[in-house]
């Protein structure tokens, strides 16, 4: 079927009325439905123009403003899309643009961390492990076992390319090439569930010289328990020779402490009956099981445990008869406890620290904070030192029965003794001050922590700072926030919002929008629950002006997180 021939003057004229009739879309889509994620307008003025000209000369310049629109075009797509081009005409742009697109990235990449930018090579969906591994090696940081296991821990790698991240990055000429290196890895996989992954890279250890030791074995088991396949944590251990590990002692202890800290108390229970004769039993064999019962206060499974060991000709020691004193008052059997710790006395047998402990858990439980007391005064005066976990377990006491004072005594006669509490105890102190009450007690516990030189976590500097802001103690508030920052953390959202509203609640709103526009230019947009509180002050206070202004910048902020959201969620960093 042969078509009429169309004159090149009739094409031209339906073209410009097309363009001019559908003009109103174009400035339809600008007007009502703007596109918050294209930071600069495709011009469209082009298809509009030449209304007056001849066809000719409207045919010769719509061909020369094609191409200047399609080079356009073109240059703003590489800098977003950086895509392997395999035309002539696309190729003669990329020696041009390879500087430019160098530029482009790094200035896109500055707001990341290092190891989101390692991250950030998988979201660009690379072909192939060479290529990969070729944009791995061209990222600018500094490579650490540190930056190596934030970026195994956190994200959501699949199993094969953390597995191929790792393999990158242990070959590495500043990355030890030893068992403790593969350990991240293996841990970061168990984590995530990945076991075919990790089983896998456990047989590759042999074959790279690298030696498995009682660590591997636990990150293993304790990886296998928490996928529920307890089943084959146990096979694994029959099976302990086929990467280089004797199924001896050492390494049941290491199993059955696995089960039993993951409440598998009675797997490990019909493992430990399974096993005996094959491989000879040591009290902490006996203890494992035993404190594995203790904690759920099973009586009767911890009396035939204890049968057992003296049959098998073990002696019971203070750490046995400290776990039978704690099941014994989990079972709500004080009084059978405290027949038993009067009778290792009797017994010739000195009680010890957990002995101790296991009496002031029991008393503090049932609330008798002074025989609490009591035990803790009888502990020093037979010369038992209290350990960390004994301070603890009395801080925690007396806090949680909101008795402040005393807590605060037993806090300074820890110091006075030379026990420094850990960075997780100083936070477990802080959780329960900074529920109820004014701030004074928890900045008592922070001063005197940190005369001593204990490090406190990003959580209790949270706790103290949410604290302040609300009491008004705008003061203390931004010292704190000083100390904070001075010993390596970071401030978030978080941290500036609490900041934010401090600074409200006494009125000074000029430093508060002094916080938010810091907070906006490190990327942090404040919630609109702190913003309508600083804004509504603001307007209350006529500065009208002021408040417009904020606005502005937070709306730009926000257009801007929103396209970092967007274009993340496509697979582009930026």
């Amino acid at each position: 079927m042969a078509f009429p021939r169309v004159s090149r003057h009739f094409l031209a004229f339906h073209s410009q009325f097309y363009i001019e009739d559908f003009g109103w879309f174009s400035r339809f889509t600008q007007t009502r439905y703007p596109f918050p994620y294209l930071r600069s307008p495709i011009p469209f003025s082009s298809l509009v123009d030449q209304s007056s000209t001849s066809n000719d000369e409207y045919h010769v310049k719509n061909q020369s403003q094609s191409r200047t629109d399609e080079s356009f075009v073109l240059n703003q797509l590489s800098d977003l899309f950086p895509l392997l081009r395999s035309s002539s005409a696309t190729n003669s742009h990329e020696a041009a643009n390879s500087e430019k697109q160098i530029q482009v990235n790094k200035a896109a990449d500055g707001f990341l961390s290092p190891e989101e930018k390692l991250r950030g090579v998988f979201l660009q969906r690379l072909r192939g492990k060479t290529a990969i591994e070729r944009a791995l090696t061209s990222v600018d940081v500094d490579l650490n076992l540190d930056l190596i296991a934030k970026v195994l821990d956190r994200g959501n790698l699949d199993g094969e390319k953390m597995v191929l991240f790792f393999n990158w990055a242990i070959q590495r000429p500043m990355i030890p090439k030893n068992i403790q290196t593969y350990h991240i890895v293996l841990k970061a996989l168990g984590r995530r569930k990945f076991i075919s992954y990790m089983v896998g890279l456990l047989h590759e250890l042999r074959t790279q010289g690298v030696n498995p030791n009682l660590e591997t074995i636990s990150v293993i088991m304790d990886s296998f328990i928490r996928a529920r396949q307890v089943s084959k944590a146990i096979q694994m251990f029959r099976n302990l020779d086929q990467i280089g590990l004797n199924c001896d002692t050492e390494s049941l202890n290491v199993l059955l402490r696995c089960l039993c800290r993951r409440s598998h108390v009675g797997a490990a229970n019909s493992l430990l009956n399974s096993m005996r004769g094959k491989i000879p039993f040591d009290g902490t064999t006996y203890n494992v099981v035993l404190n594995g019962w203790s904690r759920f206060g099973r009586v009767g499974e911890m009396e035939k445990v204890l049968e057992v060991m003296v049959a098998d000709g073990i002696e019971p020691n203070g750490l046995t008869f400290s776990h039978v004193i704690e099941g014994l008052g989990r079972a709500g059997q004080v009084d059978d406890a405290v027949k038993v710790f009067e009778s290792l006395k009797e017994n010739g047998l000195v009680p010890d620290t957990s002995a101790y402990n296991a009496m002031i858990s029991n008393f503090i439980s049932g609330g008798e904070f002074d025989e609490c007391m009591k035990c803790y005064n009888s502990m020093l005066s037979n010369n038992c030192e209290p350990s960390v976990d004994t301070y603890t377990k009395l801080i925690g006491g007396f806090l949680k029965a909101r008795k402040v004072a005393d807590a605060l005594e037993v806090f300074d006669q820890m110091l006075s003794r030379g026990v420094v509490p850990s960075t997780g105890s100083v936070t477990s102190f802080m959780e329960p001050l900074c529920r109820y009450g004014p701030p004074y007690a928890a900045m008592m516990v922070y001063k005197k922590a940190k005369r001593v030189g204990c490090r406190l976590s990003l959580s209790a500097y949270k706790l103290l700072l949410m604290r302040l802001s609300r009491f008004g103690k705008c003061g203390m508030m931004l010292n704190l926030w000083n100390d904070m920052q001075e010993c390596g953390y970071s401030s978030d959202m978080e941290v500036y919002e609490y900041v934010i509203s401090g600074l409200c609640n006494i009125g000074q709103l000029e430093n508060a929008a002094l916080v938010i526009e810091e907070s906006l230019r490190k990327g942090f947009c404040p919630s609109r629950r702190i913003w309508s509180k600083l804004n509504g002050k603001l307007l209350t206070s006529n500065r009208v002006e002021r408040a417009y202004k904020l606005f502005l910048k937070l709306k730009d902020a926000r257009q801007n997180e929103n396209a970092r959201r967007y274009w993340r969620a496509k697979g582009w960093h930026f």
